[in-house]
């Protein structure tokens, strides 16, 4: 039997217009949304704050022309995506905080598609952007689908730290970075422990499992997998690696056992191997570059047959190692735009 999605996202959609934290973005306001989606990527792309409500015409064709491609304006309207406001509860009269939006039709698995998650400055630090996500997730598990994706460009980094603070796992790596909550998979949290990364995964009575612990040997990557990983099946075995690695690549940790890893590395372009997220790091870096955009860019090559994602630094940032998922934590800005406190 083949199931229709269709319907189970109609009425996921039906349940977010109808909650209390977001609310449909009117025919009349079409163009509001994308002065607040502009200013999203000018402060993810330029690291420039803009007054979204203080754009008129003249200004928001500067800024557009300023961001280039990546400034054009989202065709379709409501034919592929559904826009929302985030309300401000503590703003008389619910009055826009931010601003979601939520594919009319499914990615992945079958889950809803998120983007344009930005909220304003003055709206930051009170979990306003947690709360959206979590009202999309109740919203599509409630209807039977099997949760979210977004996606965040590796050059955001700070929306990237934010996802992951978020406990969402790593799925795909091709064009952007592509996060994901499901069902499927449990609440996961990485620590450092004696200058390495351990990956472990909430099981029951069991406790926080260990699945993976990564780390430096010499100038090179050591991954090392328990049994727990091993009998591991399904999408936590999928994607426990890939997660593991952009908490690597986000804490300055090589991500290449060896130059034969190394050669392969575009075996994993899309998802899978650490390597396969170091040849995909270079590729955005050089993408930004030439693009003129802001980079926060890798170590600087010391050898030319290695990624720069291959030489860390020589010691672990403490500042750098995510805070355990499920803790509320998390900056994120440009594409998402919220603040330390999500």
């Amino acid at each position: 039997m083949v199931r229709s999605w269709d319907a189970s996202v109609e009425r996921a959609q039906e349940r977010l217009a109808g909650g209390r934290l977001l609310r449909a973005v009117g025919e009349g306001e079409v163009r509001r949304f994308a002065c607040w989606d502009l200013a999203s990527l000018a402060e993810g792309e330029l690291a420039e704050h803009v007054d979204p409500e203080a754009l008129d015409p003249s200004a928001e064709l500067q800024w557009r022309e300023r961001l280039g491609e990546g400034g054009r304006e989202w065709p379709g309207g409501e034919l592929y995506r559904r826009r929302y406001w985030v309300l401000d509860p503590q703003a008389p009269g619910g009055a826009p905080a931010g601003t979601v939006a939520v594919d009319n039709w499914t990615r992945g698995p079958g889950q809803l598609a998120v983007s344009s998650l930005y909220l304003r400055p003055s709206a930051r630090g009170r979990g306003l952007a947690a709360a959206a996500l979590d009202e999309v997730y109740r919203a599509a598990t409630t209807e039977g689908l099997p949760g979210y994706r977004l996606e965040a460009h590796w050059t955001w980094r700070h929306a990237v730290r934010y996802y992951l603070r978020r406990g969402l796992w790593v799925v795909s790596w091709k064009r952007a970075i592509g996060l994901s909550r499901m069902p499927q998979l449990p609440p996961y949290r990485v620590r450092e422990e004696g200058g390495r990364l351990v990956l472990a995964v909430a099981d029951g009575p069991h406790g926080w499992v260990p699945l993976l612990a990564a780390g430096r040997e010499g100038r090179w990557l050591r991954l090392d997998e328990t049994a727990a990983y091993r009998q591991a099946g399904g999408w936590v075995r999928g994607y426990a690696r890939p997660t593991l690695a952009l908490h690597l690549a986000l804490a300055g940790l090589p991500l290449v056992r060896g130059p034969q890893w190394w050669a392969e590395a575009e075996r994993w372009a899309d998802i899978g191997e650490p390597e396969g997220l170091a040849h995909q790091i270079e590729h955005f870096e050089r993408s930004a570059r030439g693009a003129g955009r802001r980079s926060a860019a890798a170590p600087a090559l010391q050898d030319p047959a290695l990624p720069a994602t291959a030489l860390p630094p020589p010691a672990l940032p403490a500042a750098a190692v995510p805070a355990p998922a499920g803790r509320r934590v998390g900056a994120a800005g440009g594409r998402l735009g919220d603040s330390e406190d999500g």
